[in-house]
């Protein structure tokens, strides 16, 4: 039996039949929906907080996974840059010193490859930590790119390996006369006092004090340059060029055994020492340069000395003598 709702009407004295219009039951209605939709909101936030579905457990824990594989790789790629960067260490501070190469700049090792804008097209932006992606992607194509460089380096140290012994055999490394007495070393490279203005001026080679008629070698395979006698200065005087930035000079001689464009090797007899040009004594005197500038000689006699020969020789050479020539 369907239930009515009764009121009291005093004008009839009645009790009578309350009529529900149209706009009262789609009020009631819209009311009732709105109700139910409000609590089932609230259940639903309510279940979602405190009761996961079995599909949001499992993306969790792909994410959880694809997290921590993400650490794994970043650890790996800063390790190998660790590893590069100690390969170039290497490379700048070692391999190119061996082969007298110039280390390679740092603003070709650090030149960037575009900002990070180019990264984001390979994303589409709606990933919550896309950054973590944009910043593995830079960093292994600055770490590709220094490969590429630091594989083109060791193709050239390779070209540097395969002329090694071309380099070496062009490094000044034996005494330029024999060495069966070490005092013949008269003065070494320094300050020295000029025989002829009695000043003190630099002397820039060694003078070997050896009788006229003394052979004289090269000390390195290369090539003669001059072959030139004058009256003042070093008199006959003899230059090699070494290659690789070496060249050698052989002063006061008496008698030259070898011609302009003529090639040479390491020992071979080049000329006769003698008492030609400003010369106070029968003596060789003996340059090394380097690159178009003039350094000690005493550097270079490491083939043929022992040790305690060597440290012998470096004391002769420190004495602040007289020179025997004016060759300055």
């Amino acid at each position: 039996m369907s239930k009515h709702k009764y009121y009291y009407n005093p004008d009839t004295c009645r009790y009578e039949k309350i009529r529900k219009t149209n706009k009262d039951i789609l009020l009631n209605t819209f009311a009732f929906i709105s109700i139910v939709l409000f609590s089932s909101f609230i259940l639903v936030n309510i279940y979602d907080r405190y009761f996961e579905s079995p599909k949001i457990i499992q993306l969790k824990k792909e994410n959880q996974e694809l997290q921590t594989h993400y650490e794994i790789l970043n650890k790996e790629v800063n390790v190998a840059y660790k590893m590069l960067n100690n390969l170039e260490e290497r490379d700048d501070n070692v391999y190119r010193i061996i082969f007298e190469a110039e280390p390679i700049p740092g603003t070709i090792r650090q030149a960037g490859i575009g900002g990070i804008n180019r990264y984001k097209e390979l994303v589409d932006g709606n990933l919550e930590r896309d950054d973590l992606i944009i910043d593995n992607y830079a960093k292994i194509d600055e770490l590709k790119r220094k490969l590429y460089i630091q594989t083109k380096s060791y193709d050239e140290l390779l070209d540097m390996a395969n002329n090694k012994e071309e380099l070496v055999a062009s490094i000044p490394a034996i005494q330029p006369v024999s060495n069966k007495d070490l005092k013949r070393l008269a003065s070494g490279y320094g300050t020295r006092i000029d025989p002829f203005l009695k000043v003190k001026r630099m002397h820039y080679g060694l003078d070997f004090s050896v009788k006229k008629g003394t052979p004289i070698y090269a000390t390195a395979d290369g090539k003669v340059m001059i072959v030139k006698s004058s009256f003042g200065g070093f008199g006959k005087h003899i230059y090699l060029n070494h290659g690789n930035g070496y060249r050698t000079v052989y002063a006061h001689l008496d008698k030259f055994n070898v011609r302009k464009n003529q090639k040479v090797k390491r020992g071979e007899l080049i000329a006769y020492s003698g008492n030609s040009g400003r010369s106070t004594a029968p003596h060789l005197h003996y340059e090394v340069h380097k690159n178009g500038k003039k350094i000690n000689p005493i550097n270079f006699f490491f083939n043929d000395l022992t040790p305690n020969q060597y440290e012998e020789v470096i004391k002769l050479a420190s004495v602040e003598n007289q020179a025997l020539g004016s060759t300055f």
